[in-house]
């Protein structure tokens, strides 16, 4: 794979509507404007989600404005119990009225509905998550206030465009190894994040796609020899001929891989997967712990989501040939279908 990588500071679409210049970046090097997109308000997908995750627990947060839909979503994981529980608020033609930011360094987002309060918030230097859901789940409150710090570093950026629409485009961001800390509070029990051992992710995105795409993403973050490691791993969306967003992070600087692959056992998302390299730079055993598994089905939309979580063992090499020893990494790997 041919991994071109974008250094001109330049508008991300041309006059057309078409992306500029397809590839990879380690920032925002190509600048998003919801204004030069040549396709419906409709079809604009504009979403921020985080994870932060630890060995035993985990929270998802979703804020997003697709267009015809709006999705608000959170999720509460507990690997010890083996459960989890999503709940989700949809809001009929958003269509801009969430005032995504164009840019992940700058700009608040807030979201208030009857049962719904969650703000992302950018200080210096973090970012803050905080959320209220009444009647989350058996009629009981979540509520959760984490701040993410992130200290200068590279991240992950892709423009990706598609073969057969020329006007649809991918324009996303993964942010990793962002120490978390704060708490989570559900039940009477408190999920506390503990920034020394403790990360969070962000998926940052914004676009327009086709209507029916299957795509496989992983992630994950763990202090390794003192240093803060992270990968992130995917293929599937879009036309990746001139960059895939397989990168590993080590102490802050990004290092580009080429393809990875991964091996999901038939039928069974929780038996063993494997994840093999073209370049022989990832290649990683990986143990399921838990299935968030979620499908949806209503005539135009239609779901089908399987974000696995469990430990990764094996070895990443950076780009001088440092081997990084991986060793029961709680992280995740998922296969999802989407038709909207």
């Amino acid at each position: 794979m041919r991994n071109h990588e974008v250094v001109t500071k330049q508008p991300l679409l041309k006059e057309d509507g078409s992306l500029r210049e397809p590839g990879w970046s380690k920032s925002l090097v190509q600048t998003y404007d919801r204004k030069q997109i040549k396709a419906p308000r409709m079809r604009i997908k504009e979403w921020d989600y985080y994870l932060v995750l630890n060995e035993d627990f985990a929270g998802a947060f979703t804020l997003s404005d697709d267009g015809y839909i709006g999705l608000q979503s959170v999720s509460l994981l507990n690997f010890k119990e083996g459960w989890e529980h999503t709940e989700t608020i949809l809001n009929a033609f958003p269509m801009g009225k969430m005032q995504m930011p164009s840019d992940s360094r700058h700009g608040d987002i807030v979201y208030r509905d009857k049962r719904l309060h969650m703000e992302y918030t950018l200080e210096e230097g973090q970012r803050r998550i905080r959320c209220k859901f009444d009647n989350f789940y058996q009629g009981k409150t979540f509520r959760c206030d984490i701040t993410l710090v992130q200290p200068k570093m590279d991240t992950m950026v892709i423009a990706t465009p598609w073969k057969e629409k020329k006007t649809a485009f991918y324009y996303n961001q993964k942010i990793n190894c962002m120490p978390a800390k704060g708490k989570m509070e559900y039940d009477g029990k408190i999920y506390r994040f503990d920034p020394s051992t403790d990360f969070g992710t962000l998926d940052w995105g914004r676009g327009v796609w086709t209507y029916d795409n299957r795509w496989y993403w992983g992630s994950g973050n763990q202090m390794i020899d003192g240093k803060p490691f992270g990968f992130n791993i995917g293929y599937g969306f879009g036309d990746t001929t001139a960059a895939s967003e397989n990168m590993l992070f080590y102490d802050g600087k990004c290092h580009k891989l080429d393809d990875v692959t991964f091996h999901i056992p038939d039928g069974d998302y929780m038996k063993p997967w494997k994840f093999t390299s073209s370049d022989g730079r990832f290649e990683m055993n990986f143990e399921p712990v838990l299935d968030r598994a979620a499908r949806t089905n209503a005539l135009i939309i239609e779901s089908d989501q399987h974000q696995v979580f469990g430990r990764m063992n094996g070895k990443a090499v950076l780009d001088d040939g440092t081997v990084i020893e991986v060793k029961d990494m709680m992280c995740f790997a998922e296969d999802v279908h989407n038709r909207y």
